[in-house]
This record gives structure tokens, C-alpha cells and sequence, in this order.
């Protein structure tokens, strides 16, 4: 039910329904047929049963009523038209009284099995309707948009990083350093390939080989023999025993950042011209994923107003979504779900606990924005489902008017419309929040605008944030 006093209401005329709360977040229709509406349905089961029996004389589905009831009784035949009406007679109560149904009904039969009117109650689990006070005055933290001087010398050392060139000191190992190492990793005292080199250049502090070599590794000096044992880098395999023998420590020299560097490492002749770029370009990607935290953290906030156990039933719908979404991904890029699995290292409970914990977080969300859009009596108009069509249409190659007539067939119409409603409250909440940085500063919306953009980032911008944040 989607919102208001439960109905009671009239449908094909000689059919009636009520509906009442029950317990729990359910509700209870009633529903009569009359025995004049509910005869052809008996009719049509005899039809159905005459194309499967086989009567001397008669050809398949040719064979009188009459005479079908006096072979099987009327009985069967009822009992074939309960189980194939009872369904639509149900779908057409709840698409009556707008019933927001989330799980399969219970049927209880209580009319109507022999003969006579028939009666049935359907009992139902619908979406729970929340109430999400103090979704107006909402505080939305995000990191600020501003580029620091700090960070762009951040992304010079960067590619002064990858200029660098190494120099042989006489001191012991620091962080950062190239150490040549040989390394001798045993397991009962046997080699283990992949574990056993000469001449070997390791830099400190990267970890990409084992953690304990970063830890062992450092204040050794030249000629120092450093013996530990530590976990094979495969789970699977028992822990190694690894002997590395330190025979060169040199550091990192970085060129100097000035014009002559700016000319080597980018297109620009001058460091002020090299680092106006880089703030350019470093204050675009942080106003992309600025605007991506808004949004999101806009809706955790709302989510965590929702006070109630979200039911399960929506949670499993939506995991079924995302679980199909993930597969046709995954199978659009050629890789298979154990590919995946063994790629990640991620196993298969993890898999689906994350999936689980990340639907009940979209559940919560998805209630909270359509508790706004009844509140703030959020509506769409016809332009804005035929701009819907047009997008989607865009996407796919085809046309709006071929989208339009696919949604209709399936009867996807209202959750478009539902689906617009919440973007709209989304989008109006996203202007209403109060904004501010991690210390609490105010952040104005101002600074979030991109060049020649007001509403989405372009999707090479989007990349290029998701990889920033990657690195």
C-alpha cells in the first residue's frame, strides 16, 4: 500500500475486495467472486482438460463439457480453475488498491472449493512506508574541492620521482632506498623458486615481495646477512625461511624542480607554467569526485534516518539485481565468476556477505528518498518520462518510441515514473544539505561547478577521479 487508508473497492464487476493491516508489515485482501464470474473460468479448465484426455470419437479438446463431467466430475475441473484464476484475481486486487506488494502472497481458500461464490484471503508483506525525520536539515561532510599548494608539490615529487636517478651511499638502509640484495628463500631447507635470486633490486618500504622484508631490511648495512622467516606469499603454502645478504644500499637523487625539469618531464617550458596545469587539472579531479562523495554521502545521511529492520524480501530483490547486473559485467569482459574470485582473493561467503551488507545499505536508501518525495510531494511530469525514454533510448541505439513501447508491455511505466520521483528528491536534497569539509568549514556549491558542465562530469573526468582515488 502506498501510503493512506487501506481501500476497500470493486473489481470486474462481480468480484470485490478488501484490505486490512495484519501483523507485522503485512496486509490481508479479501477477496469475492461471484459464481456468474467465476464460471467461465471453470469453462475455460474444462477446455484446458479436454486437450489433455482422450475420449473415443472426439478429437483432442473437441469433447463436449457434458460429457467431461460425467467421466471426471466437476471437481477437477474447479479445482484447475481455482489454481489458474485465484492468481489473476489477486494481481488484479492489488493493481486495484495500489498495493505495494515485496514478497508472494499466502492464499487461504474459504469459499467456494465445490461450488458457489468463492472467497479467498491473501495475506502479503508490503513495502514498509518510513517516516525519516529531520531529512531537511541534514550536515553532509566531503573533502574540499580546493587544490593545497602541499598537493601539487605532492604531484611534482611525483614525477620528480620518476626522473630519479640512483647513487651508491655508505650508510645504512633507509626507507625509500634501492637495495641489491641476494635472496636465498628455503623451505626445509630446499630452495623455493620464485623466492631465490642474485643481483636483486628491492626498494625499500614497497612491500612486493614480503611484508617482513621492508622490517628486516631496515638500519642493514653492506655485507649484513639478514635472516627471518615469514608466510609464503600464496596462503596455501607453508612459511619461508629467507636469508638476504646485503651487497649495495643507494638512494633515490631527485632532480631539482625548476624550469629545466618542467621542460624534460612535461610539454611546458617553465615550472609556474608546469605546476598552473597541475592545479588545473588536480582541482577538476577533485571537484569530480567531490560531487560523486556528495551525492553518496547525501544518501548514506537520509539512509541512516530510516529507524526500522529493513524487510528481507527487498533485501534479496536487490541482491538478485546486483547479482545479475555483476554476472553480465563479468561476462561482457570474458571473465568468469572463478576468474574473478581468484583474481580478487576474495572468496565466495565474502563475496556474498558484501553483496548482502552493501543491498541492505541501497534498501535503506531507496526507502528514505521515496519518504521525501512524499513529503515534499515530489511528482514528474509527461516531459520528464519521455526525456527518460530519449536517454535510455541513446544508451541503447534504439528509439524513445521503442523504449516507451517495451516498458509498457512489461508494466515498467509507474517505476520509471517512481524512479524519477527519487532522483528528483536526490537531486533537491543534494541542494538543501549543509556542506561543509572535514574541519567543519563550509564548502561553497560554487566550487563544485565544473567548466561548461551544470549537471554531470563528463566520463573521462569521472575516470580520471575513480583512478585518482585508485592511486
Amino acid at each position: 500500500m502506498r501510503g493512506g487508508a487501506l481501500p476497500t473497492g470493486k473489481l470486474g464487476g462481480l468480484m470485490k475486495a478488501t484490505v486490512e493491516p495484519v501483523e507485522g508489515n503485512k496486509v490481508k485482501l479479501s477477496i469475492q467472486v461471484d459464481s456468474a464470474e467465476f464460471e467461465p473460468q471453470v469453462d475455460a479448465a474444462f477446455k484446458r482438460i479436454a486437450r489433455e484426455v482422450r475420449i473415443p470419437g472426439f478429437r483432442p479438446g473437441k469433447a463436449p463439457r457434458k460429457l467431461l463431467e460425467a467421466r471426471i466430475g466437476v471437481e477437477a475441473a474447479r479445482g484447475d480453475a481455482l489454481e489458474h484464476a485465484l492468481p489473476q484475481y489477486y494481481a488484479d486486487a492489488v493493481e486495484e488498491h495500489d498495493i505495494d506488494v515485496i514478497a508472494a502472497p499466502e492464499i487461504d481458500l474459504t469459499a467456494g472449493r465445490d461450488e458457489g461464490d468463492v472467497a479467498f484471503d491473501a495475506v502479503v508483506e508490503v513495502r514498509p512506508v518510513v517516516q525519516v525525520a529531520g531529512y531537511d536539515s541534514l550536515r553532509v561532510t566531503i573533502d574540499s574541492p580546493e587544490v593545497t599548494d602541499d598537493e601539487v608539490t605532492e604531484r611534482i615529487d611525483h614525477l620528480r620521482d620518476g626522473f630519479a636517478e640512483l647513487e651508491e651511499v655508505d650508510r645504512p638502509v633507509q626507507t625509500g632506498d634501492a637495495v641489491t640484495i641476494d635472496i636465498v628463500g628455503s623451505q626445509d631447507g630446499e630452495a623455493v623458486e620464485g623466492l631465490t635470486a642474485d643481483d636483486y633490486l628491492y626498494e625499500v618500504g614497497s612491500g612486493s615481495i614480503v611484508p617482513e622484508f621492508d622490517e628486516h631490511l631496515a638500519a642493514a648495512k653492506v655485507g649484513d646477512v639478514v635472516a627471518f622467516t615469514a608466510d609464503h606469499p600464496d596462503p596455501a603454502e607453508a612459511p619461508v625461511q629467507f636469508s638476504v645478504t646485503v651487497k649495495a644500499v643507494k638512494e633515490k637523487v631527485l632532480p631539482e624542480a625548476d624550469d629545466e625539469f618542467a621542460a624534460q618531464a612535461s610539454e611546458f617550458d617553465t615550472m609556474a607554467e608546469l605546476e598552473a596545469d597541475l592545479r588545473t587539472r588536480l582541482g577538476r579531479v577533485k571537484k569530480v569526485q567531490a560531487r560523486m562523495a556528495l551525492q553518496q554521502n547525501t544518501a548514506e545521511a537520509l539512509a541512516g534516518l530510516v529507524d526500522i529492520e529493513v524487510p528481507e524480501p527487498l533485501v534479496e530483490t536487490e541482491m538478485q539485481h546486483r547479482l545479475q547486473d555483476f554476472a553480465m559485467r563479468l561476462q561482457a569482459q570474458g571473465i568468469s565468476i572463478e576468474q574473478y574470485f581468484a583474481t580478487t582473493g576474495q572468496g565466495q561467503e565474502e563475496f556474498i556477505e558484501e553483496m548482502r551488507t552493501n543491498s541492505r545499505a541501497a534498501v535503506r536508501v531507496d526507502l528514505a528518498l521515496r519518504a521525501v518525495v512524499a513529503a515534499e510531494e515530489i511528482d514528474v511530469d509527461d516531459d520528464d518520462v519521455e526525456a527518460e525514454f530519449a536517454g535510455v533510448a541513446a544508451q541503447t541505439g534504439r528509439t524513445a518510441a521503442q523504449v516507451r513501447k517495451d516498458l509498457e508491455r512489461n508494466g515498467q511505466i509507474s517505476a520509471v515514473r517512481s524512479d524519477l520521483r527519487k532522483r528528483k528528491a536526490l537531486e533537491w536534497l543534494i541542494e538543501t544539505v549543509e556542506l561543509v569539509d572535514g574541519s567543519g568549514t563550509p564548502i561553497d556549491r560554487a566550487s563544485l561547478e565544473l567548466e561548461s558542465d551544470t549537471t554531470d562530469a563528463p566520463a573521462d573526468e569521472a575516470d580520471e577521479a575513480t583512478t585518482e582515488e585508485s592511486e
